[in-house]
């Protein structure tokens, strides 16, 4: 048997288990792992105790992004900022529907910009979200999906684009020079998305919508919100500003400054704790996911499995591979989850690269697309996740029909960042 032949019967091995793991209802992170297991068994190397340990620990650095963000988020959410905020913006702009539309977008946008994971943008301000645009006159349905939808870009959008990240480190590109090629696709598509979406939608009922938001504490005000952020943007463009004389933190610790600011800045008592606590279990789903990815993608390096991917994509034509990404990306995405980005995410970029197009803005591109896949079976963890947290009652394909037109349009915008990624590489400067 060649080594091509090899590794393809060990690729097969891999998604047969995977595939029957997922029949039995056996959870993603696990599946990951039983795949990769048997991957090594089926390549003769027995249970490479290095290999799983080293694959475990690859994404070590983004788990703790993730959870350090995270925890600042909740803790400006438990301190009553994000309360305050959509409070504030509804009285002062809910006859300006365009206006109060564009800052729902912004405080849907931030919470997964600055973790990386969809889910935190749901979980925080999905909920108070969901009661504005409601009491506007939209059906449950499109506000889920205005929530998905932009949830999705937020995770795509910087600083912490998980995709962009995972791939980057893949092939070990440093990941500068994404700011612009990700935040202006990702503000368009989301302004874009809740325009379409909420085309019907009347003025806000505000004595309604006040009633049914949670009231902040009285001493809680906009410096108390927008000094932590200060902080944050202020460390980063520090270490950018003087980098012969500021040290190099890196985002953990720039993150973990950040929710002590707003942990001393609280007008009431946190038990950060208690919140430590529920963040870590908000987040162990995601933790897992990506320890599993990094031992499957060690495996896949150690089998061959992952030079056999890489070969064929590269071997393929440009123009098949970049037609097919609408499809191929948020299928990837529905399947492996975050795992996408290495496997898949790591070829394309190469083939991109060799084929003369910038490698950053088609990167960026492709990570608009990905997170499209979030809503798809047999994962679907976000979209059911924003269903439960609007109260959607419906069947779960009309939530998906809600999306679609939206969908095609974030999608086309991510395929013309590819296709033209090189005349747009001016965008790589900051």
């Amino acid at each position: 048997m060649t080594a091509t032949q090899s590794a393809l019967f060990i690729l097969l091995v891999m998604i047969f288990i995977y595939a029957l793991a997922k029949i039995l209802k056996i959870s993603t992170e696990l599946s990951l792992f039983l795949a990769a297991l048997t991957g090594a068994l089926a390549g003769r190397e027995g249970i490479p105790v290095r290999h799983l340990a080293e694959g475990a620990i690859t994404y070590l650095d983004i788990c703790l992004i993730f959870l350090t963000a995270t925890l600042f988020m909740n803790l400006l959410k438990e301190a009553g900022g994000v309360a305050f905020a959509v409070r504030k913006i509804l009285t002062r702009f809910h006859r300006r529907k365009f206006i109060l539309f564009f800052l729902i977008v912004i405080l849907l946008l931030i919470p997964g910009a600055l973790t990386g994971a969809g889910s935190v943008t749901v979980l925080i301000t999905g909920s108070l979200v969901a009661v504005v645009l409601k009491y506007m006159g939209l059906s449950d349905l499109r506000v889920a999906a205005i929530i998905f939808l932009i949830a999705g870009l937020s995770a795509a959008a910087p600083p912490v684009s998980l995709w962009a990240m995972l791939t980057a480190a893949g092939i070990n590109m440093p990941y500068v020079g994404f700011f612009l090629p990700l935040f202006l696709p990702c503000l368009i598509a989301a302004v874009l998305t809740i325009i379409y979406l909420g085309r019907h939608a009347q003025l806000v009922d505000i004595e309604k919508a006040l009633a049914e938001l949670p009231q902040p504490p009285e001493k809680m005000n906009w410096w108390r919100i927008i000094l932590p952020f200060l902080v944050f943007f202020g460390l980063i463009m520090a270490n950018r500003l003087f980098p012969f004389s500021f040290p190099i933190l890196g985002l953990p610790l720039v993150f973990a400054i950040t929710a002590l600011v707003t942990f001393f800045l609280s007008p009431v008592k946190l038990n950060i704790w208690k919140i430590s606590l529920r963040t870590t279990e908000q987040l162990l789903p995601l933790i897992g996911t990506l320890t599993c990815v990094g031992i499957l993608v060690q495996i896949m390096t150690l089998t061959g499995v992952r030079g056999l991917i890489s070969v064929s994509v590269v071997t393929l034509p440009a123009a098949v591979v970049i037609a097919s990404l609408v499809l191929t990306l948020p299928i990837s995405e529905a399947v492996l989850m975050w795992g996408a980005a290495p496997v898949i995410g790591v070829p394309l970029v190469l083939l991109f690269n060799t084929r003369g197009l910038n490698p950053v803005v088609a990167l960026a591109g492709m990570s608009l697309i990905w997170p499209l896949g979030d809503a798809l079976p047999p994962t679907a963890i976000i979209g059911r996740l924003t269903m439960e947290t609007v109260g959607v009652k419906a069947p779960y394909h009309k939530f998906l029909k809600e999306c679609l037109g939206p969908a095609l349009l974030i999608a086309g915008l991510g395929l013309l960042m590819v296709v033209f990624s090189k005349k747009l590489s001016f965008l790589t400067v900051f």
